[in-house]
């Protein structure tokens, strides 16, 4: 995410731009790893680019994920690893994002408990089920809970509470899931990814929420990572910085972000 096209006020060369995000947001999507592991270089790039305590949230490969569907993935998840192990302790979790198909619970739970113990996990479900089911909620939750990995919420109710207004909107609309909001926190690091709209004050109406939420995480002692999305994502980086005043503005004690690097275009006076 910090390559998007719309947060480069100016040129800036490859090594320069997750710095520059980072002087944004202390926390970050790493969904490339998606699509493919990344040299072990390029991750050590990630990491002098970053304060220790920067939050990475990880995506493990589709190969692990989508195709092998979490079965036969040991080469693939000894090399993903190998790879991302320069973070250190900024890998703040193993991102499990599995597809909306996907029930397998004791695939899920050999991976998660074949996991190195320093690594934390939080997984991501899409299928109906474990979110009408009472059942099979209280199934996934138990494995969960045994390995100490997270539950993250992907909350879309704010995109699809209103008719798309925009070809951006009706993108997303065609490709996120439609599901029920979960707030359960299982434990001290709860991850949250919310999805507005277009219209700023429409998606800073539907996270209200969420501030109460993570308010209340905070006041328990949690750690909590929100991310904040919209259909282009283009003003998501002022967005996630407003959320974050506007739980600030609650607990005065939570530390600020920091200041933005200026990266208006040079000019000669």
């Amino acid at each position: 995410m910090w390559t998007h096209p719309d947060w480069q006020e100016r040129p800036l060369p490859p090594a320069e731009r997750l710095r520059t995000y980072a002087s944004w947001c202390n926390a970050v999507e790493g969904n490339t790893t998606f699509y493919a592991t990344p040299q072990r270089r390029t991750v050590e790039s990630w990491a002098r680019q970053t304060d220790p305590d920067f939050r990475f949230v990880i995506k493990l490969p589709r190969t692990v994920t989508h195709e092998r569907r979490l079965t036969g993935i040991d080469n693939d998840m000894n090399a993903f690893l190998d790879a991302v192990e320069p973070l250190g302790r900024r890998l703040h979790a193993l991102w499990i994002q599995l597809p909306g198909s996907f029930t397998d619970l004791a695939a899920l739970s050999n991976l998660l408990e074949g996991l190195p113990p320093h690594y934390r996990a939080a997984v991501e479900v899409r299928h109906p089920a474990f979110f009408e089911n009472p059942r099979a909620i209280a199934q996934l939750e138990s494995i969960l809970e045994a390995a100490g990995a997270e539950w993250i919420p992907f909350d879309t109710g704010t995109l699809f509470a209103a008719q798309p207004i925009s070809a951006a909107e009706r993108e997303a609309q065609s490709k996120k899931p439609r599901l029920r909001r979960r707030t359960k926190a299982l434990t001290e690091f709860p991850i949250v990814r919310y999805h507005g709209r277009d219209d700023a004050e429409a998606t800073v109406a539907g996270w209200q929420p969420w501030v109460d939420q993570t308010v209340a995480w905070l006041r328990e002692g949690r750690s909590p990572t929100i991310f904040i999305h919209t259909p282009d994502n283009a003003s998501s980086r002022t967005l996630s910085r407003r959320f974050h005043a506007e739980v600030r503005a609650r607990l005065p004690n939570v530390r600020p972000l920091p200041d933005p690097i200026p990266t208006d275009p040079m000019t000669l006076f």
